[in-house]
């Protein structure tokens, strides 16, 4: 699966839009456990990565279940649904190109 954050595919033909292609996660952070390191949370910031590596994995699979082989104009969005909770969306255009 080809991830863009362009609207095109350098040296690939666009053949067909599929539509939105979605993932999302919520985590949730606990306080009792965070390490400070040079003013980052680490642990929080490990979530996070985690996080959105696990959207990013859904919205790829949402895009396979379209019939896409690439994504373009990839984003990410974040929201924190209540103290210490968050969600992280991955979204994109789920396209076939040739």
């Amino acid at each position: 699966m080809i991830l863009v954050n362009t609207d095109t595919v350098t040296n690939k033909r666009i053949i067909s839009i599929l539509g939105i292609a979605q993932g999302s996660t919520v985590c949730a952070y606990s306080m009792g456990q965070d390490t400070i390191v040079d003013g980052e949370i680490t642990e929080y910031t490990q979530l996070q990565t985690k996080s959105r590596e696990k959207a990013l994995e859904r919205m790829q699979e949402d895009a396979e279940r379209l019939g896409a082989n690439a994504i373009v104009n990839v984003r990410f969005s974040a929201s924190m649904l209540m103290e210490g909770c968050s969600e992280i969306l991955a979204y994109g255009t789920a396209v076939k190109v040739d």
